[in-house]
């Protein structure tokens, strides 16, 4: 699909981009230098549908994900795990009159009491891996109606993204998200820059630059599709039919620990997209993801 711009206009420098200047200035940045602009086409309607569909379905997913963790807050690896001895795990030590939260990593213990391992409910220390707001239903245990929740938004999951790399193939943008062997090359220089705060511009601000396109790659080909098929392997019927799967991930207690880890990876993309998104522009970002419509800055003749 073509590109569609439209306009050209003079535009005032928002709030934002006071706010960013003032960051820029006290990292020892320059402040961004002001260009005409126009506007183009940049996210078709599937491509927006899709993608706001597929944030509800992932958070219902986590939330729903975490209160199925909570019945037994433990992580293992091995098709015969050591059960006594877990390398990751979110419990309480002390009495039953005064406990707190600890996370477990390998030989590393934290406290982390309020947030992991035990943390308030109803106003009430309780002992549950991940707090009552991160979960969905709210209320531990109640792993039943957790699995009916998560089960459900999986299937929108494989739903939406099927329908997603269908689009993409017929309006042939996949190349928009396969990296080249440049932007190979070029991927140190791209994440010093990002770290610089230094956002691509101009006409170079119209395509995906080679981090964005790495990244994008790694979550749609790569967790994507791990976190369905890890999540397939702890299912016993599924194992029945596809005994291969256990073996492909070391076991159920290995694939669970896999699917824990790739879910969490989401959060951290999440974050990092965030970031990046209020950062760099985050009013003409946001727009283009709501209208389509993004803002180029126009390049010196």
């Amino acid at each position: 699909m073509a590109d569609v711009t439209q306009g050209n206009a003079e535009t005032e420098p928002s709030w934002w981009d006071g706010l960013m200047d003032t960051l820029r200035e006290r990292l020892g940045l320059a402040p961004r230098e002001r260009k005409p602009q126009y506007i183009f086409y940049r996210h078709p309607v599937p491509v927006r549908l899709l993608h706001w569909l597929n944030a509800i379905i992932m958070l219902v997913m986590l939330m729903s994900g975490l209160q199925i963790f909570n019945a037994h807050p433990m992580l293992y690896w091995g098709n015969a795990a050591d059960f006594d001895h877990p390398f990751i795990s979110l419990t309480a030590e002390g009495t039953q009159e005064h406990f707190w939260g600890v996370t477990k990593i390998g030989p590393w213990t934290f406290n982390t009491d309020g947030w992991l391992g035990a943390s308030g409910t109803n106003g009430v220390q309780t002992v549950r891996g991940f707090p009552e707001w991160a979960t969905l239903p709210p209320e531990s245990p109640n792993l039943a109606l957790g699995r009916l929740w998560h089960f459900a938004f999986a299937w929108l999951l494989v739903t939406n993204a099927l329908a997603y790399f269908g689009y993409i193939l017929f309006a042939r943008r996949y190349k928009e998200l396969v990296p080249t062997g440049d932007d190979i090359r070029h991927l140190p220089h791209e994440i010093v820059t990002h770290a610089k705060l230094q956002f691509p511009k101009g006409e170079a601000a119209r395509h995906y630059n080679g981090l964005q396109r790495l990244t994008y790659f790694v979550v749609l080909f790569v967790l994507g599709p791990l976190i369905v098929l890890t999540g397939l392997t702890m299912s016993p019927t599924i194992d029945s039919v596809f005994p291969f799967l256990v073996w492909v991930f070391g076991g159920r207690q290995s694939a669970r620990t896999i699917h824990f880890l790739v879910a969490f990876s989401f959060v951290g993309f999440f974050i990092v997209h965030m970031l990046a998104l209020f950062l760099s522009a985050p009013i003409n970002g946001l727009r283009s993801m709501i209208t389509g419509w993004f803002a180029i800055e126009k390049d010196a003749p």
